[in-house]
């Protein structure tokens, strides 16, 4: 699977097959994050077989079942961090993804204390990512359009191409509060709006849209 058949591939999952992942598929995944690591100065890690960080009224309310496997998106805190931690994660996502593995963003429905216990002293949390394999692959969700994220570009190729995948991207309910236009020839994401998480986001959107573009994001 590329990486283009991943966005297209991936949607959120809340419940998970009663499945360990596999030694090999551990290895991989704990490879990939290191080097992400290494490049973003963040903590990011993973928990396996461990239904605690999931034990909660809140991820019961949120639909999550038998989430056995997360990904901890942690470190220190900077001007960067939300968005650092959205990029990071979201190229973990996909790269799971590839490897057979479903996942879901959760910013609020999980058990908070005990992840929070996991991470070092002055790091700061940002999100978990659920992971597993997924009782089904999910399903589709209502979009904007290109029109609605899209300010300029439209007589590049490259950029339409960015901006599609930026659409499939998880965002805070759903929100998709970004916009992308060009600066000085590259492209450009902020905020539009406001929006929970939306510096998180920026950071998703702009993995898919580099993914699908071949150009670096700035914002």
């Amino acid at each position: 699977m590329t990486i283009l058949e991943a966005i297209d591939a991936r949607h959120s999952v809340r419940a998970y097959l009663d499945k360990p992942i596999d030694p090999e598929t551990r290895r991989r995944l704990d490879e990939f994050l290191a080097g992400c690591n290494q490049e973003s100065g963040l903590n990011i890690f993973i928990r396996y077989d461990d239904p605690d960080g999931f034990d909660s009224r809140l991820a019961h309310y949120g639909s999550f079942r038998n989430v056995r496997n997360y990904i901890v998106l942690s470190g220190k805190k900077s001007d960067d961090f939300d968005y650092l931690c959205g990029y990071f994660g979201e190229k973990i996502v996909l790269f799971a993804q590839q490897l057979g593995l479903n996942t879901c963003w959760a910013a609020l429905t999980f058990n908070k204390k005990k992840v929070r216990e996991l991470i070092p002293a002055g790091e700061t949390l940002c999100m978990v990512i659920a992971l597993g394999y997924g009782e089904t692959q999910g399903v589709n969700r209502k979009s904007k359009s290109a029109q609605d994220v899209a300010d300029g570009g439209a007589d590049q190729p490259w950029f339409g191409r960015g901006i599609e995948a930026a659409l499939k991207a998880p965002t805070a309910v759903n929100q998709q509060k970004f916009l992308f236009s060009l600066k000085d020839g590259s492209p450009y994401v902020r905020v539009k709006g406001l929006g929970a998480y939306a510096k998180v986001d920026l950071g998703i959107v702009a993995c898919h849209f580099e993914a699908a573009s071949g150009k670096k994001v700035l914002h």
